[in-house]
């Protein structure tokens, strides 16, 4: 009854605005307030996230604490004029990938291995108890 009652007055409304939407809202607005059995019929759909959204909006209100500051690692540098610089780097390259489209992209180049990198590799391969291959 109440969907009936909430479209037969829109379509009040409407005539009244003659077609004009706008005007028609204006007009439905304005009798909520005389009306509430329209405000009501007009509401009902929405109920249940007006609620959630009026309860969200209190408690985020009373929740007000300051932010702890993250945990950074040793040794990172988060200064404004450094944070992200390597990043843009990377997507401002002739190589970069376009976002979804990753798989199309040219394969990067393989940077040089570090000397600590190379010392490491040799000393596992030292322990090796895998017999050498000989010639």
């Amino acid at each position: 009854m109440s969907r009936e009652y909430a479209e037969g007055r829109i379509r009040e409304a409407l005539k009244l605005s003659k077609g004009n939407p706008t005007r028609a809202r204006q007009r439905i607005i304005a009798w909520t307030f005389e009306d509430p059995k329209l405000l009501q019929a007009l509401a009902r759909p929405h109920l249940t996230g007006i609620v959630a959204h009026a309860i969200s909006r209190v408690v985020h209100k009373q929740d007000v604490v300051e932010p702890e500051a993250p945990d950074v690692p040793e040794g990172l540098d988060l200064a404004p004029e450094t944070f992200g610089k390597e990043i843009l780097n990377a997507l401002q390259s002739d190589g970069a990938a376009m976002f979804g489209q990753e798989s199309n992209a040219p394969p990067m180049p393989r940077g040089q291995a570090s000397k600590s990198h190379i010392e490491a590799l040799k000393h596992i391969a030292s322990k090796s108890t895998v017999p050498k291959k000989s010639d």
